[in-house]
């Protein structure tokens, strides 16, 4: 498993992957941060993204803040 580093930026005008300058990803989602609705699309994203199943994204720190570890299988 590899751990990821991004920050979300919920309420996004499209659901998109970008990068910054220092190569950290940013994960725009529409989702607003209620209920858990913004977490899930960025797994269901970042599942697209890497070609990997949901199921087997976690979040592994920062489950309500913006900066978020992610484990994915490598």
């Amino acid at each position: 498993m590899r751990k990821i580093n991004l920050r979300v930026i919920p309420r996004a005008k499209q659901n998109k992957i970008t990068t910054d300058d220092d190569g950290r990803l940013r994960v725009h989602i529409t989702a607003a941060p209620v209920d858990g609705a913004a977490n899930d699309a960025v797994i269901k994203i970042l599942a697209g993204h890497f070609n990997v199943p949901k199921s087997q994204i976690k979040i592994v720190r920062g489950g309500t803040a913006r900066d978020k570890i992610i484990e994915i299988p490598e």
